[in-house]
């Protein structure tokens, strides 16, 4: 199988000359000080549509004929894809149609209907969605951009490492999100071309490995179900094409669970100021949790950066709570006045700050007279967390973690 070469990425970026933005790769302290090694964040997060995926389709539909072009182009994706797929076609004049979940998160959608695609959001699940645009083109006889498995697509995203290599030449390892991947493979070919000391390493989420999978099996292997926070990675099978590249470019694929990806998402919105969607931090998620061996400085892609605020919040809340800086206590009170705010105030003695009160008279489990309540407070970790639940039974509180 013929790969993806240097020079197909030098064409590439002369294509998307004046297209793209150059993102930003800044320096993390905070990481450098976990990690033991400088930490630079290519800021992809902050490309136009909020993502790489410009970077690829774009590159797809400029390589598409005149008689291709006015056919239009189908596409099928969760969001980030879809929104590249949607910009890159109508800043051609080529009309374009996008398949995505029903459950697709709303900015997604509504981005992806502002770059001027007719968005059909009838499918269950991603799967379904690939199905109907499949049919769909081949029904009205449109162009599949395939979201990673195509030569034009690879040498679009590998644009990215070819970025680094003209703002860097200090690190040794690149940590690149994994889904189906095209991004790592392109990326990797830019990258490996110039400096093959260059480590290359994919995170996938523990939810959707199909990628280790197949790489154990030497042919792409499907997923029997996919469980994770990062959508924008959950791909069930990776292409043949894809997989070629990172058995021959890529040195090593990891996964991390969601719990680490929530709490590397808190951590690069708290300490570096960067909103990423769960697939763009599982880069850093790694780093933290020692799953990448680094000696010398490491490149961490935050490839997106479209996230529901809704999920946003709730991640957030997530990633404080795991590193012990949000916790739910339930507990029960006496049924009469005052009970409430003398509890609330011997937890403001503790220098817990209560964000939120859940009080209910009624249960199962309730004597005549008690009352449950369920606290969310703001602590500064797990020693103060357990210092509050220590005082709270020395009083003779009955009181569990939630």
């Amino acid at each position: 199988m013929e790969l993806v070469t240097a020079a197909d990425v030098e064409a590439a970026a002369v294509v998307l000359d004046g297209i793209i933005e150059t993102t930003p790769l800044e320096r993390s302290r905070a990481l450098a000080e976990l990690v033991g090694q400088p930490v630079l964040l290519k800021c992809e997060n902050l490309q136009r549509t909020g993502s790489f995926k410009l970077r690829g389709a774009y590159n797809r539909i400029h390589h598409l004929d005149d008689e291709q072009r006015a056919r239009g182009v189908v596409c099928a994706s969760a969001g980030n894809h879809a929104q590249g797929v949607a910009l890159g076609a109508s800043m051609q004049g080529v009309e374009s149609t996008v398949f995505m979940p029903e459950q697709a998160p709303l900015p997604k959608v509504q981005a992806t209907l502002g770059y001027g695609a007719e968005v059909i959001a009838e499918a269950a699940s991603f799967d379904d969605a690939l199905r109907d645009a499949l049919a769909y083109a081949a029904e009205h006889d449109r162009v599949f951009v395939h979201p990673f498995n195509h030569p034009d697509i690879i040498a679009g995203q590998g644009t990215l490492g070819r970025e680094l290599l003209a703002q860097d030449d200090t690190f040794t390892t690149v940590v690149v999100p994994v889904g189906g991947g095209g991004f790592i493979s392109g990326v990797a070919v830019a990258i490996k071309a110039a400096r093959p000391d260059v480590r290359i390493v994919g995170v996938q989420a523990e939810g959707c490995a199909t990628v280790t999978t197949s790489l154990a099996a030497g042919r792409p292997v499907a997923a029997d179900h996919v469980d994770t926070i990062a959508d924008g990675i959950a791909v069930k099978q990776p292409g043949d094409l894809t997989l070629a590249h990172m058995e021959e470019l890529v040195d090593e694929v990891v996964t991390v669970d969601d719990q680490a990806i929530a709490r590397a998402l808190t951590m690069l919105l708290e300490r570096s100021k960067q909103v990423c969607e769960p697939s763009g931090a599982v880069g850093v998620a790694a780093l933290l949790e020692g799953r990448i061996e680094v000696d010398g400085p490491v490149v961490a892609v935050l490839s997106g950066g479209n996230i529901d605020p809704l999920m946003l919040d709730h991640l957030v809340r997530v990633g404080l709570a795991e590193e012990g800086r949000h916790l739910t206590l339930h507990t029960r009170i006496a049924d009469r006045p005052g009970a409430l705010a003398s509890f609330l105030d011997v937890l403001a003695g503790l220098r817990a700050n209560v964000v939120g009160v859940e009080h209910q008279r009624f249960g199962r489990r309730l004597r005549l007279g008690q009352v449950d309540v369920v606290v969310e407070l703001e602590v500064r970790g797990d020693e103060h967390s357990r210092e509050i639940l220590e005082e709270l039974r020395r009083q003779g509180q009955w009181v569990a973690r939630r």
